[in-house]
This record gives structure tokens, sequence and C-alpha cells, in this order.
């Protein structure tokens, strides 16, 4: 590519810019102009990026363009990836359809931004799209009636590695991007996926959903409750994305289930538990072990322990009941964030998938 955005860490591009680059390539071919290589666009924002073509092929009645998605200095599964566009010619008054093409996956629940059976090519994409041929299509003057097929080379595969089968994404990716611009470390992916797990339970009418900051707390709490695939959010760090969108859109019945660790941080008030950004406060881990009666050399010991680990085994070899404390103040904190419109259970696991504490 032959611009970037500015900043220490280098972003990079969306699904949606690189498909709709693609598009734009592809069309301008399809209507006698060649290949431009490289390909200018323009974002949301006004930004104008230029994506180097990476595969071209052309026939009779459809192009097919090919660019390799830069995500920047940003940890993405789709970095590196072949983002493909073909466009073909429709009927006149067609205006643009959309197709999911090898890799793209489709939509079988509801509760997206789209349709049961629709591509899971999302709306801003779309939009970019059906506005680049509506410029291709009004400087040669003629209708923008075309279907477009979007595919990612390897997207099934790299879709195990996405959370789109809970959502019901089935047999490859989702095509995203709001501003088209990818900010390194910003999740908004994750925190996107949290919001649409949200809607997919809402749409299907769950009255319990369950959400989890890791793989061991989601096995233990799916086994406890027998909950599906579709009931289960996995929160990671982001408590802060999830509660706030549950005030907005609510659920009957939530449990967050986590580990030690990290619910400790959320116990003292912290909606983002990513390790870089909020700490244990092992002051307020000893203070709960004051209240719970553990003696001075123990309070002491908790107030310089290396890890929450170690402060929960002391307090287990004592009979003293931490986790439940550290639980109800995480109920705490989730129910403020909330608002009180939701029946909230914190269940606080060890390492080993093991319950150490509740707040029922």
């Amino acid at each position: 590519m032959s611009s970037e955005p500015e900043g220490s860490l280098r972003r990079g591009w969306t699904t949606g810019a690189c498909a709709t680059a693609a598009t734009r390539a592809a069309y301008t071919a399809l209507l006698g102009d060649g290949f431009p290589d490289p390909v200018t666009i323009t974002l949301p924002g006004g930004r104008r990026p230029a994506f180097a073509l990476a595969r071209e092929a052309l026939a009779d009645e459809s192009a097919t363009v090919g660019i390799v998605k830069d995500a920047g200095d940003d940890p993405d599964v789709t970095h590196g990836a072949l983002v493909l566009a073909t466009v073909r010619r429709s009927p006149a008054g067609s205006g643009v359809v959309f197709r999911a093409g090898p890799g793209v996956g489709t939509v079988t629940l509801p509760g997206l931004a789209l349709a049961v059976g629709e591509p899971a090519i999302n709306p801003v994409p779309r939009s970019m799209m059906v506005e680049t041929v509506n410029e291709v299509a009004a400087v040669h003057g003629v209708p923008a009636d075309v279907e477009i097929t979007i595919s990612i080379e390897d997207g099934e595969a790299l879709a195990t590695r996405t959370m789109n089968g809970r959502l019901g994404i089935k047999g490859g990716l989702s095509v995203l991007g709001t501003t088209g611009i990818v900010i390194p470390y910003s999740c908004a992916a994750w925190i996107a996926s949290i919001r649409q797990g949200v809607d997919v339970a809402r749409a299907g009418s769950f009255d319990h959903v369950a959400a989890s900051t890791g793989s061991t707390s989601e096995a233990a709490v799916k086994a406890r409750y027998g909950l599906s695939d579709e009931a289960l959010i996995e929160m990671g760090d982001f408590a802060g994305g999830l509660l706030k969108y549950l005030r907005r859109n609510p659920v009957p019945r939530l449990t967050i289930a986590g580990g030690f660790g990290k619910l400790v941080k959320l116990g003292q008030g912290s909606l983002d538990l990513h390790s870089g950004r909020s700490q244990v406060d092992f002051a307020w881990l000893a203070e709960g072990l004051a209240e719970l009666g553990a003696d001075a050399d123990m309070v002491a010991r908790a107030r310089q322990a290396n890890t929450a680990a170690e402060v929960l085994e002391m307090a287990r070899g004592a009979g003293l009941g931490l986790g439940d404390w550290v639980a109800a103040r995480a109920g705490e904190t989730a129910r403020r964030t909330v608002g009180g419109e939701i029946d909230i259970e914190i269940l606080v696991f060890d390492r080993t998938g093991q319950l150490v504490g509740s707040d029922g």
C-alpha cells in the first residue's frame, strides 16, 4: 500500500476497506478502463488511502481483484489475508447485490445487523462498496447494477480463531469495519463481538447469559448450567464493554464467570481487566482477609504477595472464604455499572476450573 495512517504504532486497513478497494478496481476494469494499481478509495472519515493489487483477472461479464490486508501493528487474525472482490454485470434495475464467496460467512441466527441468510458483510462496508460502485458507474455513464462477491482466502480456517461460530456466522469470516482504519490494540473487533453476542442472545430470547474472562471459566460455567454456545459471551478483559452495553440492552439473568485475579480487579472497581491497564491491589486483598478473620501474620504476607493466586491459597489453607468476598464486591461493581435491571451472579474459578467463590 502506498500510504498509511500515522502514529507510534502503525495503523492498518479493515477488511471492509480492502473489499471496497478491490471492488473499485474490479468494476473499473470491467467497464474498460483497466485495473488501477494502486487503487484509491474514500473512507467514511474522508481519508483517501491507496491499495496495491495482488491479483487481477478479467472476463467478459466479470472482473476479480485481490488485495492483501495490512492490519498494521494490530494482532488481527486477518492480517496478511487475501481479500477478493468479483464484480459481475447484473440486469438493469437490480442495483448492487452482495454475495458471500469462499471464506466469507453467512448469517444463520437473528440478532445481528444483517438478516438471516445474508452474507456476513457488515453495513458500513456495504455502504462503502455501494458508494464506490456508484462513483465508478457515474464516471462511465452507466447504471450501477452489479453483483459483488467477496471472498477471503483461507477465511473458513481463520474464522475458527474468531467468535463467528457462536454468533451464528457460518462458513467463514465477517467483512468488518466502521471507519476503514485498524487502530492497533484497540480491540474494537472484540468489543463488537461482545455486543453482537448480546444481540444474538436477546434475539434468541435467552433468559440466562454467561460471560467469561477466559476458556477455563467458560467451560466451567457452561458445564454448571448446560448453556448453549449462543448464550455464552467471551468477555475477556472487557467487563466494562459488556456491562455498559447490557445497561442499554438488558437480558434477564447474567452470570459473570472468571478467574480469581481478573475478578479481584472487577471487585476493586476496574472495568478493564487487562494486566496492562489495571493491577491487583494486594492491600485491598489483605483488608478482605482481615475482615474474614485472618491473623496479622497472614494479612502482612498478603500485602507482600506476588500474585492473587498466592493470596487465594493462603485463604483456602485457613478456611477463609476470600473467593466469596471477592465475588460479592465484583457483583457490586457489575450491578452498579448495569443499573440494577439484570439479575447478576458472579462465579470465581481457580486455574483448574474449580469454583472458589460466588456471590450467591
